[in-house]
């Protein structure tokens, strides 16, 4: 083995292994399974055009030096980022922990309650410091969840709102510049018209559902909002708040003070800038919303002996579950983040979080004081963290500019020639002096700091707290290093991930996160980097995401790439978005029809409805292809009015259609636009791509195919890749870009921090290793198909017989017996295998996915498994295992009921936990049986009681 080359340690098979699968499929070669696969008329000619492959020590050093190249200022900026102390224990137990980052989103919930548990308590801490009843479990970004806000908004109107015809959404106007320009992007295409405004002399009339303000506003201000919730409640309109969430440790919670929805950033809460992302954001509402919020939410149950059990709450779980009648298009979220931002909260305390909120403060104040006495005046007459200064006569903007930058230091500067300073937690005693020697010395004044800064509340007190909060045990048992890393690992143990085994969930591609990848996102210059920092400070950054664009753009066949989407959804959305520009820059704005085959992704008609589209549903036929005779039909049908189709290749069946490209061709000559779904590109890269199947955009997901970590439901990234005539239309961004054009993420380059990962994917594969990959994924797809078909059936192959990446297992046969799809998903847990995906695409079946990474040995031990269940399912045909009181029908098997003094099954303890005698060696113990889903959706608890 070439140690040097990094695809021997992320493919998991090698020549024997592949050897021995082909004579188990029937190819003479992996060429041959490739042409047996993918149809001929759209397999590349040619090599991928990409640098060849770096050693795991030579990207080291190439990112390192790309770190390099970003320097560290001072940053002052705000606007929805600061810099923050993220806990070592937190960062090394869970950012750095693959037990934490490889888990998927918490569909099974009993080989999820570490995760859940932690998002639980992210719950509690949203609702307690927002005055809130009820939250979610993230969203994307402080942007994006604003988009949410007024999108659920807009979908609880009133019944006299709705007859009325109430469209109008005022914003105020010191909401944040992205907060702003993401509302545009997704309220225009629903008919919603946006009202921007000041607040305070904005009058209220009949149309207006719903209004949005800022806490504190982007200038730092707090305002009183009391006359315009009044206001506001007299005309019948709701009210969502965007809220700096350490800044309520403070001040008084809007749930306090009239808000229906409180939204914002966590990423203070121990999550670094990022240069933008990933962070989560927070979103908490009255608890009538409950059925509308978006995202997940997680709720309190019990399992089957009524012990406490935590599941995904509700059965919508996601709004995009409902398709064309979903009200967000939503599915990846920022778990990862909201993880550590509850741990953070967990680990301080209230206590904890009112030191660092109380000393931010104090040093405000302190320093708004003192930039008086040097002739400056201070325009914020409530704040929290943030002064906005008017410079006296003689002292020029510019050179107060020169001489903060020679320290090192950002500041926010305004149109209007004033200068904004927003302190953080990492805020010291010297970087006050720093501040007041860059105001002095431009101000021409010596000024020497010889003052403590002692507490003091510099803000109204109609505007402070007045109640506890974060009064739950969980917030005041785990303030020393010890206590929290025990109760990390403890957390930990619970849970399935790519630590334990292969997570073989189909359409999720769950492939290695390699350690090489991952470890510069812990270096400081890539953490600690405002987003809005001048251009000349990110050359690394820039270089990473223009080299990284031009490997996708490479990669998918196309001409022009946008990282801004932060998630497969939002790059769904924004491909649209940039579709609809399109057609409207042509007169052609009236196309309002996407084509949709029955098997697509339910965020696929979400993100169709939320850009203002109508969706028509294609059938399939009885092999699992796109019915082309429907296609053609229902594309002349709706020749004059269609704006696009929306396909995944391959299928959501798992498989190459060969009628690919004669699809792209009835829609282009109906003058409509091809999008290609991305989440099987894992099936593409250098075999085919988008750009040669006839796709005039297509989103990648990052996070499957490029090896960004799934972090148990977020991180995720979506570009969306285009051809020429769609890039004048691709997002942009008002702060940095000076347009608002699409935008669609609150950051420039959306989740900016967690490029690496990719970037570090393609740099050490190079060309020849992401198409073995590629090749790998679809060897080991095959592999299964044909050691698993006789036992269970595959339900959808290609033309010549083959899957692509994924397949799907046929369980529907099973009903006969009571045994059914759902059983043997938690019967797998008993061997330590997470479930293939359940249900989906096709009702009553398994969907899996083994990704290249897995190793032969593994896809034989999940083979085993499998052959193992299928025996016990036997059994109960054939009358040996009762139909009420089995393995399947129990499972899983928690440690607790094993060794447990009491014994109530037909079976023995060692066939109910040890079915297969190398569980011995390795046994993975869940601490819950069967989880109740009834019980938590008819009594939803979203938070600990106090």
């Amino acid at each position: 083995m070439d140690t040097n080359l990094f695809a021997n340690r992320h493919i998991g098979v090698n020549a024997d292994d592949i050897s021995s699968m082909l004579k188990t499929i029937g190819a003479e070669s992996v060429d041959e399974l490739m042409e047996q696969t993918i149809p001929s008329d759209i397999r590349l000619t040619k090599q991928l055009d990409l640098p060849e492959p770096m050693t795991e020590r030579e990207y080291a050093e190439h990112i390192a030096e790309l770190a390099s190249r970003n320097e560290i200022f001072t940053s002052y900026i705000g606007m929805g980022w600061y810099d923050t102390v993220s806990p070592a224990p937190i960062l090394r137990n869970v950012f750095e922990n693959p037990a934490w980052y490889t888990s998927y989103t918490p569909y099974q919930a009993e080989v999820s309650q570490g995760r859940l548990e932690a998002l639980f308590n992210f719950q509690t801490m949203v609702g307690e410091l927002t005055g809130m009843p009820l939250s979610n479990s993230s969203l994307l970004d402080e942007a994006t969840a604003a988009a949410e806000a007024a999108s659920m908004l807009f979908a609880t109107r009133s019944r006299e709102q709705i007859k009325n015809g109430a469209n109008v959404l005022f914003v105020d106007n010191k909401v944040f510049e992205s907060t702003l320009a993401v509302i545009n992007t997704r309220m225009a295409p629903q008919g919603i018209e946006i009202v921007s405004g000041d607040y305070s002399v904005f009058q209220f009339f009949e149309k207006v559902f719903g209004a949005i303000i800022q806490y504190p506003d982007s200038d730092g201000s707090v305002n009183d909002y009391a006359s315009f919730v009044s206001k506001a409640n007299a005309n019948g309109t709701r009210l969502a708040v965007a809220a700096d969430l350490l800044s309520l440790v403070l001040l008084t919670p809007p749930g306090e003070w009239g808000a229906d929805i409180v939204f914002g950033s966590t990423q203070r809460f121990g999550i670094p800038m990022f240069y933008g992302g990933p962070s989560a954001a927070y979103f908490a509402a009255k608890e009538e919303y409950k059925r509308f919020i978006p995202g997940r939410i997680i709720g309190l149950s019990v399992d089957a002996y009524g012990h406490p059990a935590f599941r995904m709450a509700l059965q919508t779980r996601e709004q995009h579950i409902k398709r064309e009648k979903a009200t967000s298009n939503i599915c990846t979220a920022q778990a990862l983040l909201a993880t550590m931002a509850g741990f953070y909260a967990v680990y301080h305390g209230p206590e904890g979080l009112y030191d660092i909120a109380s000393r931010i403060h104090a040093y405000a104040g302190f320093l708004c004081e003192e930039l008086k006495t040097l002739g400056y005046r201070q325009m914020n007459k409530q704040f929290f963290d943030t002064l906005k200064i008017a410079l006296p006569a003689n002292v020029p903007l510019e050179a107060l500019e020169e001489i903060a930058l020679s320290c090192k230091v950002n500041l926010r500067y305004f149109p209007d020639g004033e200068v904004g300073i927003s302190l953080d937690e990492t805020t010291q005693l010297t970087d006050i002096g720093t501040l007041l020697y860059i105001f002095s010395f431009a101000a021409g004044i010596d000024y020497v700091l010889e003052k403590t800064i002692p507490p003091c509340i510099h803000v109204d007190g109609k505007f402070l707290r007045t109640g506890d909060f974060m009064q739950q045990d969980i917030f005041k048992k785990y303030h020393t290093e010890t206590e929290l890393m025990r109760y990390i690992k403890r957390l930990e143990r619970r849970d399935i991930s790519l630590a334990h085994s292969m997570i073989s969930l189909g359409s999720c591609t769950m492939k290695l996160n390699a350690a090489s990848e991952v470890m510069p996102l812990s270096c400081p210059e890539f953490q600690n980097i405002h987003p809005y920092a001048p251009l000349n400070q990110v050359e690394g950054y820039m270089e990473m995401i223009e080299n990284l664009s031009s490997y996708l753009i490479e990669i998918t066949g196309m001409d022009g790439c946008c990282l801004q989407p932060n998630s497969g959804a939002a790059g769904e959305y924004a491909g649209l978005r940039v579709i609809r520009s399109y057609h409207e820059s042509n007169g052609q704005g009236h196309r309002d029809i996407v084509l949709l085959p029955a098997s697509a992704h339910g965020t696929n008609p979400a993100s169709a409805i939320q850009c203002g589209y109508t969706t028509v549903t294609v059938l399939c036929d009885d092999n699992g292809n796109i019915d082309l005779a429907d296609f053609r039909a229902k594309a002349e049908q709706h020749k004059d009015n269609m704006a696009a189709t929306m396909i995944t290749y391959p299928s959501t069946h798992g498989i190459f259609e060969e009628d690919i490209r004669e699809m792209c061709r009835i829609v282009h000559a109906c003058g409509g636009q091809v999008y290609m779904d991305g989440a099987n590109m894992n099936a593409q890269v250098g075999l085919t791509n988008p750009g040669i199947i006839g796709a005039d955009v297509c989103h990648l997901n990052l996070h499957k195919t490029f090896a960004i970590p799934h972090g148990g439901g977020g991180p995720g990234v979506g570009p969306i890749c285009v051809a020429t005539h769609l890039m004048p239309f691709l997002p942009s961004h008002p702060v940095v870009f000076g347009s608002s054009l699409n935008t669609v993420a609150a950051a420039p380059f959306g989740s900016a921090g967690v490029l690496a990962i990719s970037y570090g994917y393609i740099r050490m594969l190079g060309t020849g290793g992401l198409t073995r990959c590629t090749q790998a994924a679809i060897l080991n797809a095959n592999y299964l198909a044909a050691k698993l078909k006789d036992t269970y059936g595959v339900v959808y192959t290609g033309a010549k017989g083959r899957v692509g990446h994924e397949l799907i297992l046929e369980c529907r046969s099973l009903k006969n017996t009571g045994i059914d799809e759902t059983d043997i998903a938690k019967r797998l847990i008993d061997f330590g295998y997470h479930a293939p995906t359940l249900s989906f695409p096709v009702h009553g079946t398994l969907m899996v996915e083994p990704t290249e990474s897995e190793s032969k040995a593994e896809l034989d031990r999940f083979i085993e498994v499998m052959n193992c269940i299928r025996k016990e399912i036997e059994e109960v045909e054939t009358g040996l295992a009762s139909k009420e009181d089995n393995v399947l029908k129990n499972a899983p098997h928690p440690e607790y009921e094993v060794s447990g003094d009491e014994w109530l099954h037909s079976y023995p303890r060692s066939k109910a936990a040890f079915p297969l005698t190398w569980l011995h060696e390795s046994k993975f113990w869940v601490n819950v049986a069967r989880v109740n889903n009834a019980q938590g959706d008819r009594n939803l608890i979203a938070k600990y009681d106090k």
